[in-house]
């Protein structure tokens, strides 16, 4: 039996460890895809998005090509006058580097937060997705959005799953009818099948990208389990929420109540108050919980944080 140098042993096991993750202090660029959760011009939470405030705390350079109203794939989840991640958003970014925006992949990270579109009302949730389609294909687009990066040239990637949108008052079992959906439908019926949708998307995801490094070499690969962090802001609010007003992680700032006939009765928090929702309309998170999201992905970035995240490269 041949024993094992003990110094080359630790350096074989400190060279795996680092091969992991991303090296501390290494992002320059941030790069983001994605809907309205991650839009920094239309931004979700009418306030600053997410990506700015990592921006801010991780002193990246941003470069956002997330629009608003996004699905991945219109092959996949077409809709009338909605953008798309493969359609719309790739092909901005290349048009970008084909006009002057250089960025060293050693030094750039890529985003892809996606999913809330695709499952939601008028796609998967209410069978309007081409036919044939499931959540398999839609998370799969997630995936070649890696692929397609990665051969032209990108290394580093972190998706973000899909948070628990059973929590937000649109999927709420005891939900009410709003401006995203004012038509009358089984609110527990769309409650039971979101979270399945939710929970096998995300999983699928998991198991997708454990498997993507093999075929991707020299690629770094990582999951942001935004789905734990809401759930864990909903639970324990006190970590998070920090206005003026009661913590209120059930209602938002925004509410807007659809009447029949379609008309809205609105009513909307001001001022510090805000900074007590989890929410900011019924579908989308607040600014205040836009922030806790951005620390905690600078903090996978640049510290290496497994709290939230997975590496699989």
């Amino acid at each position: 039996m041949h024993l094992v140098n003990p110094l080359v042993l630790s350096l074989l096991l400190a060279t795996l460890a680092n091969a992991v993750g991303l090296a501390p202090g290494s992002i320059k660029n941030l790069v983001t895809f994605g809907d309205s959760y991650t839009d920094v011009v239309n931004t979700g939470d009418n306030g600053t998005a997410w990506p700015v405030y990592a921006a801010g705390y991780g002193h990246f350079n941003l470069h956002s090509f997330a629009i608003s109203g996004a699905t991945c794939d219109q092959r996949l989840t077409p809709r009338v006058n909605f953008p798309y991640v493969v359609q719309d958003e790739l092909p901005a970014f290349f048009n970008a580097t084909r006009n002057g925006l250089k960025l060293d992949p050693k030094e750039t990270l890529y985003t892809l937060w996606i999913g809330t579109n695709d499952v939601g009302a008028d796609t998967l949730i209410t069978g309007k997705q081409t036919p044939g389609t499931t959540i398999v294909q839609v998370t799969q687009c997630a995936i070649d959005w890696i692929r397609t990066l990665y051969a032209s040239g990108a290394r580093n990637f972190l998706i973000q799953n899909m948070l628990p949108l059973p929590l937000t008052i649109l999927y709420r079992e005891d939900g009410y009818l709003t401006r995203f959906w004012p038509t009358p439908h089984n609110q527990t019926q769309w409650s039971v099948y979101m979270t399945e949708l939710v929970a096998g998307g995300n999983e699928i995801a998991n198991l997708m990208l454990q498997s993507l490094p093999r075929q991707l070499p020299g690629s770094h690969i990582g999951l942001f389990d935004s789905h734990s962090l809401f759930q864990d802001m909903f639970d324990h609010p006190q970590k998070y929420l920090n206005g003026t007003a009661p913590l209120n992680v059930t209602g938002c700032i925004n509410s807007c109540v659809a009447q029949p006939g379609g008309a809205l009765t609105c009513t909307v928090v001001e001022g510090t108050d805000r900074d007590s929702y989890l929410w900011y309309d019924e579908l989308h998170p607040s600014e205040q919980a836009d922030r806790q999201l951005a620390r905690q992905i600078v903090d996978a970035v640049q510290h290496g944080s497994r709290r939230w995240t997975t590496w699989f490269s």
